[in-house]
């Protein structure tokens, strides 16, 4: 099951978002071989025109179990504000018998903030 979390996004600024994954043992996650992907709508049936996607990368090493997502300023600075977005993350690997297999880490909604000095 995912983790809720609500945070909130300044707009035109540069977000980062780390996350550090661990086995159920409390063990870091090893990430060899998955890959990440993340999306902010304005709502889950929003169209691709209102859909931003996050940049996902798994930084070296992959054994440390490191997510980040990012947004540019250009991204953050499109978003409505003030406005509540939901977003989602995922990753995925390939297993032995050449299925994908998803798991979602990471769930919410986002609050913009807007910005003055759009």
């Amino acid at each position: 099951m995912a983790q809720y979390e609500e945070f909130t996004i300044d707009q035109g600024s540069d977000v980062t978002i780390t996350l550090n994954l661990v086995n159920t043992d409390g063990s870091k996650k090893n990430l060899t071989g998955y890959s990440v992907s993340g999306k902010l709508k304005r709502t889950y049936n929003s169209d691709s025109a209102d859909t931003t996607a996050f940049t996902g990368a798994l930084p070296a090493p992959r054994t440390d179990g490191v997510v980040t997502l990012s947004l540019t300023n250009t991204q953050t600075n499109a978003l409505k504000a003030p406005a509540r977005y939901v977003y989602d993350v995922e990753i995925s690997y390939v297993d032995s018998s050449a299925n994908t297999i998803i798991e979602r880490i990471l769930e919410g909604r986002a609050q913009i903030s807007p910005s003055a000095t759009k």
